[in-house]
């Protein structure tokens, strides 16, 4: 990547922080931070010590959204980023909010200041979102005369109605935190969202890695599903595999004996 824009640590616990770095401008996204984005989740979903992502906006804000004036039009502009690589079912822009949810391990989004337009949907991309009461959110993208393009279609209709995903879309406005809450676009409002998605990082990071990744896959894959024959048998497949493997017994012998368990990581 050209400038920085994203950086991750991953602790000896498995939990890896990712901080949208861009603090001066919000975490606005310009084209170094769309690379970075796509780069940091390419990197973290190769990484097998990885059991939990925490991801966050460094300073006042998680994310403002599109960077206008850094989007101009020549390399990395608006037609970079409808791109779509072979082989590769999300475009440039899309892949900033829709990998995450392709991330094997659970990804937990924490929430402060603006949270607009193309910054919401890479929070919606997250598994689980903490956000502050006085955050303010929109999908703000009809400010602009434009549609949400960034894997909002794969996101969105898991968490509320359509009808207030219209009333969203169509007007733009403002949410806080709370009404987030209360419509579901968070999962939970604290003063701390980054220590809360921290503390809950380390607690899955404390549990079987292979029986977490097959459930986040099993709910990524049958969640809206018309097939229930499918999602039924992907439900066997996963359980069969976990069954009588190493770290499953692992995760019966440390109840039994009542210690803490010592899981591998997935190879």
């Amino acid at each position: 990547m050209s400038e920085h824009r994203v950086r991750i640590e991953v602790d000896d616990q498995g939990v890896a922080t990712v901080a949208l770095d861009r603090p001066d401008k919000h975490n606005a996204l310009d084209s170094a931070m769309f690379d970075a984005l796509v780069a940091a989740a390419d990197r973290l979903a190769g990484d097998r010590r990885v059991r939990a992502v925490v991801l966050y906006g460094e300073g006042k804000s998680f994310c403002s959204g599109l960077d206008i004036t850094g989007l101009g039009g020549g390399e990395g502009g608006p037609g970079d980023l409808l791109a779509r690589e072979d082989g590769r079912i999300a475009n440039r822009a899309q892949r900033v909010a829709y990998d995450w949810s392709r991330l094997p391990a659970p990804v937990i989004a924490a929430i402060t200041g603006n949270c607009f337009g193309g910054g919401l949907q890479i929070a919606l991309g997250a598994d689980i979102r903490y956000a502050t009461p006085d955050a303010r959110l929109s999908i703000m993208e009809v400010k602009w005369g434009l549609v949400p393009d960034m894997g909002i279609t794969q996101s969105l209709p898991r968490l509320v109605g359509l009808d207030i995903a219209k009333e969203l879309t169509f007007t733009g406005r403002l949410v806080s935190g709370s009404e987030a809450k209360d419509i579901g676009l968070v999962t939970h409002v604290v003063d701390d969202p980054l220590a809360a998605a921290t503390d809950l990082a380390r607690e899955i990071a404390g549990k079987s890695p292979h029986a977490v990744q097959a459930a986040k896959r099993l709910y990524e894959q049958t969640w809206a599903s018309s097939d229930p024959a499918a999602a039924l048998l992907l439900e066997s497949k996963l359980q069969t595999e976990l069954m009588g493997s190493p770290n499953q017994i692992e995760a019966v012998m440390a109840a039994r004996e009542k210690r803490a368990p010592n899981f591998t990581d997935p190879v």
